[in-house]
């Protein structure tokens, strides 16, 4: 059994969870806070804040540079959560993960040491209309550098991955090809493991983009099949400044290092340098130690509540809540895939996304509006914004319903 799997409740008492997120408790303009950005950054529960407290009251020392207790308290809480997360992800080994800033540093760890090296002119890398800008722009800038070019996969007006598309573009040319887990504009969830399968008939390397897929589901990296595996901390109720790659131990062997520094050598000399093993040759610098004690604390929070109970509610949330926006008269969805995580993007005609976004925070309500980092979608639907209301396992209900009655409200004092 995955350890995501574990201590599931009887009963989703969603209030019971609410009180363990002291922000949510808020209000903002003499309204509750209704927090519907959790796409772009989740709150944090009280064992995670109190690890990190703890942490700088108590153990606060650098990391694998020091034989005194404080040191090794510390190195053993940070190589700790390298633990939880290889078993979070059901990675085959810890040293499959390195521990990074998020995904956009992972991206990039992928492009310069794993790309660059092997792209020449005339090959290609292989991403979609979907993706956020760090699974596009890492690969446009080695691509300046090698002369090798950057394609996009097309997507339906349901914003779903044309799926056989892709595979048809999975040709000789391309070394490196990339898709998003999950959208972040759209919360459609991609096949991974079919996309995996293919890759790997035509011996093309596949990475994936989990930034919004660990929130909400458990995420095995062995099913997946896939051979990189980047994803985002400061999503997931963790720390920002955390986050990890997970990749196969042939392609981390064979890489070099992309940031240089202490840490992730054996021996520095002038005729020549020598470089520890994976992970830690990829680990230059002091790390944020505090953000990943609390990512150690996160990832034991979810397996306390346990990923079908917390799916099971979140699915029950994105259903209700797209069931009402359809009452909002000229109200636009924008993503109505099969399979979706609980991310919702809209427009209301005749409204434009930051004024609808500014009007909510004064009802209370957080939402996200802009292109979300993912300019060629827009480009896509031929829209330069929209507005997201990205949902957590402590929403309700009755968050949604008085999210629809500010929008109402809102919808009154534009048109």
């Amino acid at each position: 059994m995955n350890a995501q799997s574990k201590h599931l409740p009887t009963v989703f008492d969603v209030q019971r969870i609410r009180a363990d997120f002291p922000l949510l408790s808020r209000t903002v303009h003499d309204k509750p806070l209704i927090y519907f950005d959790n796409a772009n950054t989740s709150q944090k529960p009280v064992s995670v804040i109190e690890a990190v407290n703890t942490h700088y009251r108590e153990h606060n020392a650098n990391v694998s540079r020091a034989v005194h207790l404080l040191g090794e308290e510390a190195t053993a809480a940070y190589e700790g959560a390298r633990d939880k997360l290889a078993r979070f992800i059901n990675a085959t080994s810890r040293n499959e993960l390195v521990l990074t800033s998020g995904t956009t540093q992972s991206m990039n760890l992928v492009a310069y040491s794993y790309a660059l090296p092997r792209l020449k002119a005339g090959d290609a890398i292989l991403t979609t209309v979907m993706e956020h800008h760090a699974n596009i722009v890492p690969w446009q800038l080695v691509a300046q550098r090698s002369g090798a070019t950057v394609k996009p996969a097309p997507i339906n007006e349901r914003g779903e991955l044309i799926v056989e598309k892709y595979m048809e573009m999975l040709t000789p040319d391309v070394k490196l090809a990339c898709v998003t887990h999950v959208s972040n504009v759209l919360g459609t969830v991609n096949p991974v493991r079919e996309i995996a399968r293919e890759c790997r008939k035509r011996g093309i390397p596949l990475l994936v983009d989990g930034s919004q897929a660990v929130p909400h589901r458990p995420v095995d990296v062995q099913a997946l099949g896939c051979d990189f595996y980047a994803f985002t901390g400061h999503k997931m109720l963790s720390p920002t400044g955390t986050g990890a790659l997970w990749a196969r131990k042939e392609h981390l062997e064979a890489m070099p290092p992309f940031f240089g520094g202490g840490e992730m050598i054996r021996e520095v000399r002038f005729d020549g340098t020598t470089f520890a093993e994976p992970p830690h040759k990829f680990e230059a610098g002091t790390p944020n130690i505090a953000g990943f004690v609390g990512l150690g604390a996160a990832i034991d929070y979810y397996e306390s509540i346990g990923f079908e109970a917390i799916h099971a509610w979140e699915q029950q949330l994105l259903a209700y809540a797209t069931e009402r926006l359809r009452e909002i008269p000229g109200l636009r969805l924008f993503g109505e895939a099969k399979e979706k995580e609980p991310v919702i993007s809209f427009l209301i005609e005749g409204a434009q996304a930051t004024d609808m976004a500014t009007l909510l925070d004064l009802q209370g309500v957080a939402v996200r509006s802009g292109h979300h980092c993912a300019h060629p979608l827009m480009q896509f639907y031929g829209v330069p914004a929209t507005l997201r209301a990205s949902l957590a396992f402590y929403n309700t209900r009755e968050e949604i319903d008085a999210f629809v009655t500010a929008l109402l409200k809102v919808r009154k004092l534009l048109m």
